[in-house]
């Protein structure tokens, strides 16, 4: 690139030393601390131009000076430059380079003067660091989602307070801001769907930072997103990958998008007090689309604009099913060939009796996965105590696991004694399928291993005589000691023997 010309100023200093003082190229060039062939270029220019004395040269002013020593120079037709801020917005185009935009350049501009490829890139660099810092790196379209949440919070009017999440998409800065109850899983997953439909595609990776609630292990080179959210990304067909642990430039996209929607946003609904996290996002959401088409300070367009142009067609489409909220559990299957999720019992295949299992639980569902199968799907049911069970799951006759059959286990009870072994009917009779009471029956039993049948027989002795026909019961009897109680014998009242402090008729006169 072309050294720029000096100013008229320094011109004329060195002109004054050459023909006023009569000094030497290179005593000019030390005493205005220029070089050499700078001085000379300059005393060229003015004998070229019949500019040797010095009165007329100190009467011009600077514009007629400029003109008289440049003329020559100036005839030549200037470079056509290109639009870089057209230039930034391509890179960010998959497979652009600087090298195929200047190449276009130059096709464009046939026949005229162009910057070369090396001024060219410096021209650009120089343009790039006009700009924020937050847009100077380069984001392929559609490629990433950057997603954190504001630190200031909003306040509701039942005195708690809304998070502010957010996300931004690398190459347009199309931004999404949402009120939610916190930081936890849920609230992340809920955000990120709520992002991913906003902008109506799904990108290539989403990018959170570190937190634990999405990331179950952060480690630099292989970090593990935890099930829920590996859950939520093969729904819609992306990754996860959190930014480096330490390293902000990774996501200075939202970081600049955190500050903007605290700016626009934020601070806009500082006077507003919201009833819930509903009317806060009804709030926000005009405030977002304004933002949204803000011009840009120095580049062409908005984020809306852009979005459309750039993001929007290298977005993946959504699936079909908006994403609900699952989190994972791992359980074993009972002898009944049932697991319990939060205290209810859902069937899977008798088969599977003793292997462990991982539900997939959401608000409406439970899927069981074995090996990542699935082998049972039930509605869910907040029913305590309750049983869902599927008939095909339920071995034909037992033929699978004969063993446990309720003759068996009244078998079992009658070896401790006839109280336990009819105990363990009443119990079996409490359900529609015997099978459901197999484990009380069986945890009934395996109290004889730690009292002794004796004991248990009385424990159950004293259950049947009370009416009560629950492991617990049983269990609750012998912890207290309770089975040598006598029952109480029917047709017998109670009366208070004599003594001292009784009152008289004498003490109600």
């Amino acid at each position: 690139m072309p050294a720029p010309s000096l100013d008229t100023q320094m011109i004329k200093a060195i002109l004054e030393h050459r023909l006023v003082r009569g000094e030497s190229l290179a005593r000019c060039a030390q005493a205005l601390g220029v070089s050499k062939g700078v001085v000379s270029k300059y005393v060229t220019l003015a004998r070229a131009q019949g500019l040797e004395d010095w009165s007329l040269i100190d009467s011009m002013s600077d514009a007629e000076l400029h003109s008289r020593l440049l003329a020559g120079q100036d005839e030549r037709c200037p470079c056509v430059l290109p639009d870089f801020a057209l230039m930034h917005r391509e890179l960010s185009r998959k497979g652009m380079t600087l090298m195929l935009l200047w190449q276009e350049y130059q096709a464009e501009y046939v026949g005229q003067r162009t910057l070369q490829y090396s001024q060219f890139c410096e021209r650009y660099r120089q343009y790039v660091r006009t700009l924020k810092r937050s847009m100077r790196q380069i984001h392929v379209a559609g490629e990433k989602l950057f997603v954190d949440f504001a630190g200031p919070t909003l306040a509701l009017r039942d005195g708690s307070r809304a998070h502010l999440f957010v996300a931004a998409l690398g190459a347009s800065h199309y931004t999404y801001a949402q009120a939610t109850p916190g930081q936890k899983t849920a609230d992340w997953i809920n955000g990120m769907v709520g992002a991913l439909h906003y902008m109506g595609g799904v990108p290539a990776l989403i990018v959170p930072d570190n937190p634990r609630a999405v990331i179950a292990r952060a480690d630099r080179y292989e970090p593990r997103a935890t099930d829920s959210i590996q859950d939520f990304a093969r729904h819609y067909d992306c990754a996860v990958l959190p930014a480096r642990p330490h390293s902000p430039q990774d996501k200075a996209v939202v970081e600049s998008a955190v500050q903007v929607v605290e700016r626009w946003i934020l601070a806009r609904l500082r006077h507003v007090l919201p009833n819930d996290l509903g009317s806060a996002n009804r709030a926000i959401e005009p405030l977002l689309e304004q933002l949204n088409h803000r011009p840009f300070q120095k580049l062409p367009g908005s984020r809306a604009s852009v979005f459309a142009s750039l993001d929007a067609p290298a977005l993946r489409p959504l699936p079909s099913v908006r994403y609900e909220y699952a989190r994972y559990k791992t359980v074993r299957v009972h002898v009944d060939y049932h697991v319990e999720i939060d205290r209810h019992r859902y069937s899977v295949p008798h088969v599977l009796v003793g292997q462990r299992l991982d539900a997939r639980i959401t608000q409406h569902g439970i899927e069981l996965l074995h090996e990542g199968k699935r082998v049972a799907a039930h509605l869910r049911s907040h029913q305590a105590g309750g049983f869902t069970t599927i008939e095909e799951h339920m071995p034909a006759s037992h033929r699978a696991h004969r063993q446990w059959t309720p003759e068996r286990l009244v078998a079992w009870g009658r070896g401790v004694g006839e109280s336990t072994a009819l105990l363990i009917e009443r119990m079996l009779a409490r359900y529609r399928h015997p099978e459901h009471g197999y484990r009380s029956a069986l945890g009934l039993l395996s109290l004889a291993r730690r009292h002794g049948h004796a004991r248990l027989e009385a424990a159950c002795e004293r259950a049947l005589s009370l009416q009560i026909h629950t492991y617990r019961a049983v269990r609750d009897i012998l912890l207290n000691g309770k089975e040598k109680a006598l029952p109480a014998q029917p047709g017998r009242t109670w009366q208070s023997p004599d003594h001292e402090h009784l009152r008289g008729a004498r003490a109600y006169h």
